[in-house]
C-alpha cells in the first residue's frame, strides 16, 4: 500500500514539473525581473559621458561691446542739387574716419588759383623749422591777404613743381599735378579735400607749425571768407580755417574755388563758368553746396 502511495506521489511530482517549467519559461515572470534590473543598469550608465542632449547647460559668453556710432559731422554726405551754368564739383571728407563723398565729377581737376597757397605755406614750414621773421611775415601776407608776390616767392623756395610732387605723395592725391605756375596747379575737388585734411592733421606743415598755419587760415580777410563760411552756423564760423581761390585768365572763364577745414570735416568745391556771370556766381555755388550738406 505504501509503495502504491509513494509511486502515485512520484507520478504527480513529475507531471507538475512537466507542466510548470514550460509555463514559467514562457511567462512574463523572467521579463519582469529583467525590467526590474534596468534601473541599476541606467545608474551604472550615468558614470559614462552624457549624451549631448543631456549635457549640463553653459552660460553664454558675454557679447563684445559694440563700438559707439559716430554722429554725422556738421557737413556730411547728402544730395546736392544746384541749377548752375558751367562746371562745379565738390567733396566732403570726415576728418574722424577719412570717409569721403562728393559729386560724380569730383575727380576732374581744375586750376586751384589761390587755394594752393595753403599748401605752399605748409610745405615751406615743414622743411624750415625756424623761418626768419621776414618769411613768417610774408607767409601771413600770402595766407591772410592772398598776396600773389609772396606766393611766387614761396613757389620758388619750395622748388616749384617739386612742391606739387610732394603734395601728391604726402597727402595721397590721385588726380592732381603741377602745371605752368602755382596758380595753374591742377587739383580735383576730392584732392582739395585730401589736401585740407593733410593740413588739418599736421602732416603738411608738421607738428610745430600746424596750429600757426590753421590760425592764419582762420583769420583771412573778411572778403575772402566767401562761400563755405557764410553758410555755416555762427558758432562754427570763427573756428573754420579757409583758403579760397579765384582767377580769370585767357580762357574767358572764372575759376572760383572754396576750401574749408572744420572741426570734424573738410569741404572742397571747384567751379568754372563764363566770365559774364561774375565772381560772386562761384561764391554762391560754394554756399549752396555747404547748406545742402548740412541737411
Amino acid at each position: 500500500m505504501r509503495k502504491r502511495v509513494g509511486f502515485t506521489a512520484f507520478v504527480l511530482l513529475v507531471a507538475a514539473l512537466l507542466v510548470g517549467v514550460p509555463f514559467i519559461w514562457g511567462s512574463d515572470l523572467l521579463d519582469s525581473y529583467s525590467d526590474a534590473a534596468s534601473p541599476a543598469s541606467a545608474a551604472e550608465d550615468d558614470e559614462s559621458p552624457a549624451a549631448p542632449s543631456e549635457a549640463p547647460s553653459r552660460k553664454a559668453a558675454p557679447a563684445a561691446p559694440t563700438a559707439p556710432t559716430l554722429a554725422p559731422a556738421l557737413l556730411h554726405p547728402a544730395p546736392v542739387t544746384i541749377n548752375a551754368t558751367g562746371f562745379w564739383s565738390w567733396t566732403v571728407l570726415d576728418r574722424r574716419t577719412g570717409a569721403m563723398a562728393g559729386s560724380s565729377n569730383a575727380g576732374t581737376a581744375q586750376r586751384t588759383a589761390s587755394m594752393i597757397k595753403a599748401w605752399l605755406a605748409a610745405d615751406y614750414l615743414r622743411r624750415n623749422a625756424s623761418p626768419s621773421k621776414s618769411n613768417l611775415s610774408q607767409l601771413t601776407d600770402m595766407i591772410r591777404h592772398s598776396d600773389n608776390t609772396a606766393a611766387s616767392y614761396f613757389w620758388d623756395l619750395d622748388g616749384r613743381s617739386a612742391s606739387i610732387t610732394r603734395l601728391v605723395q604726402m597727402c595721397g592725391l590721385t588726380d592732381s599735378k603741377a602745371y605752368i605756375d602755382w596758380a595753374s596747379t591742377l587739383v580735383s575737388a576730392r584732392d582739395a579735400a585730401r589736401m585740407g585734411a593733410c593740413i588739418g592733421d599736421g602732416r603738411a606743415a608738421g607738428p610745430k607749425w600746424t596750429d600757426w598755419l590753421l590760425n592764419e587760415m582762420r583769420n583771412v580777410e573778411s572778403d575772402q571768407k566767401f562761400g563755405i563760411v557764410p553758410a555755416l552756423p555762427a558758432s562754427e564760423q570763427a573756428s573754420t580755417a579757409v583758403k579760397n581761390g579765384w582767377i580769370n585768365r585767357s580762357d574767358g572763364k572764372w575759376h572760383v574755388n572754396c576750401l574749408a577745414i572744420g572741426t570734424d570735416w573738410v569741404l572742397g568745391v571747384l567751379t568754372v563758368y563764363p566770365l559774364s556771370k561774375g565772381e560772386e556766381y562761384g561764391h554762391d555755388i560754394c554756399e549752396q553746396v555747404t547748406k545742402q550738406l548740412q541737411a
